[in-house]
């Protein structure tokens, strides 16, 4: 029997090519997995003496050959192939030990040039894959250095023989090993090297997931679910666990969505989730105080939420936070007494995501039978793109709190209305099937503080009862996208009330 052992990952290498070697089995090998081999003792024979060829082109051709991937394709019981492997002294092979060029791991560093991305493609290690692969009922293939020890202990069982099933389980594994490999390059190429434009989705999309972790459950007790990172990309997957029980399937959808709010806000901010909708905002000049407010926004949805914070957690914040039943704290740093006072309680999840760009990053949302694909909604409106509608101009003050409001309102699901006073949202109406609902919901939960507040809404108001309700409650300035073909409806609301209304232009659905 012959093995082709050729790995860049050299993890348990030795002992795993030792223990061949005592079963009798002859290694070939190249380049620096040679050497290395060589190094530790071990009989080894160079690719060029099978082959009867040097290594060239700077190591770009080395098994490319005739001799090794007839050795590996050649079906063992059909007499023609044996016939032709015998005339021109085509030894077969019986085991390949292959992992590829580290693409990924080059291409993730952010300085890489195309040059040395370009040099780390694989070219023989992928084609004795597939070769092996295809003919697995007599080639066994590995491409993973953790099966090693399982795989030298049934060929120490069954006399240096691989059982039908164990073969075919290492041709999938090498498939899928190739295959992501090929998408990885191929997705590097389309980010640089064909330069697509953001707004040009390509005609076939392979992403990549890798599996985190499996999940108690899905939204639900009796669904099951996992969590996949999907490479190349920053965002969920790179999220640092500190404290607390594994995360839920909700939880994680609940953790994007108060990250996302945060990230948005330049000042201190604090975002309370519950059901992927903030149930309190605030920004503050402290963090402690943008969370307290946050807080008192609405206390009882806040029991049992998801907190998303924007600065490091001091101990003043941890102390604020501990004194009620949280599920998850995400925030970009915790302060090490701050750990102490929040890790002294059991359950609570302590998160931070040191990587999360989303202004590159394609949105994928899976339907039944197909995928959705979108550039993010990362547009956040400046005093520079407000537009006055009505008579009454609005204060600076409140161009602060619409501005604040309207970051805010994108993050809410659609028909979205909130209510904002002193940069806290105190009423918030979400997922509602008509935009006067949402205003309803929005001012019966800001209550009397509506008095003086302003309203932003995350798409134009079709009809004007919405601004009549605002009127009414004492809303002083509104802001939303507008286009309807009633907006003057709305503005002569404002104008006969004094209300200063603004328009962006920017409409911020979120379903």
């Amino acid at each position: 029997m012959r093995a082709l052992i050729s790995v860049s990952d050299k993890t348990g290498l030795i002992e795993f090519t030792k223990g061949l070697v005592d079963l009798g089995i002859d290694i070939i090998s190249t380049g620096g997995t040679l050497q290395v081999l060589k190094d530790n003792g071990i009989t080894v024979k160079a690719i060029d003496e099978v082959t009867g060829f040097p290594e060239m082109l700077d190591g770009r051709v080395k098994t490319l050959h005739p001799k090794i991937h007839g050795g590996l394709l050649a079906v063992r019981d059909n007499a023609e192939h044996m016939s032709i492997c015998k005339t021109h002294d085509i030894g077969l092979i019986d085991l390949v030990v292959v992992n590829l060029y580290p693409f990924e791991k080059t291409v993730a560093n952010p300085s890489v040039t195309i040059e040395d991305a370009i040099e780390n493609i694989d070219i023989g290690g992928p084609s004795m894959l597939r070769s092996a692969a295809k003919n697995y009922t007599s080639v066994g293939v590995i491409v993973n250095p953790h099966r090693y020890s399982s795989i030298l202990a049934e060929l120490q069982q069954h006399n240096g023989q691989l059982s039908p099933h164990t073969k075919a389980d290492l041709a999938g594994e090498a498939f899928e090993h190739t295959s992501r490999y090929d998408s990885l390059i191929a997705a590097f190429f389309a980010q640089k090297i064909t330069q697509k434009n953001q707004s040009d989705f390509p005609t076939h999309i392979t992403p990549i997931l890798t599996k985190i972790s499996d999940l108690r459950y899905g939204e639900n007790p009796h669904q099951k679910a996992a969590f996949y990172k999907l490479s190349g990309s920053q965002g969920m997957g790179d999220l640092i666990q500190h404290h607390g029980k594994e995360l839920s399937y909700n939880n994680l959808i609940d953790i994007e969505s108060a990250w996302q709010i945060v990230q948005s806000i330049p000042t201190p901010a604090a975002a309370i989730i519950k059901h992927t909708n903030p149930c309190g905002t605030a920004t503050a000049n402290t963090l402690l105080e943008a969370y307290t407010k946050a807080h008192q926004a609405d206390p009882i949805s806040a029991f049992g939420s998801i907190i998303g914070l924007n600065r490091s957690v001091d101990n003043a914040t941890a102390d604020a936070i501990s004194a009620t039943f949280v599920e998850v704290v995400i925030a970009p740093h915790f302060q090490d007494d701050a750990l102490s006072i929040l890790t002294q309680k059991a359950n609570i999840r302590l998160i931070t995501l040191p990587n999360f760009n989303a202004t590159n990053a394609i949105q994928y949302r899976f339907i039944a039978g197909g995928v959705l694909a979108q550039t993010p909604d990362t547009h956040l409106s400046t005093a520079q793109d407000l537009t006055i509608a009505t008579q009454t101009a609005p204060s600076p003050v409140q161009v602060t709190d619409l501005l604040f409001a309207m970051s805010v309102v994108k993050h809410v699901k659609s028909n979205a209305v909130i209510v904002v006073k002193d940069g806290v949202t105190i009423g918030i109406g979400a997922g509602q099937m008509s935009r006067v609902e949402a205003t309803e919901i929005a001012l019966k939960k800001a209550g009397d503080h509506a008095k003086g507040a302003v309203l932003a809404s995350d798409a134009f108001f079709p009809f004007k009862d919405s601004v009549e309700l605002a009127a009414k409650a004492g809303i002083t300035a509104i802001i939303h996208p507008g286009g309807s073909k009633r907006d003057q409806e709305s503005i002569d609301v404002c104008n006969t009330h004094a209300i200063a209304m603004v328009t962006t232009g920017t409409r911020h659905f979120k379903h």
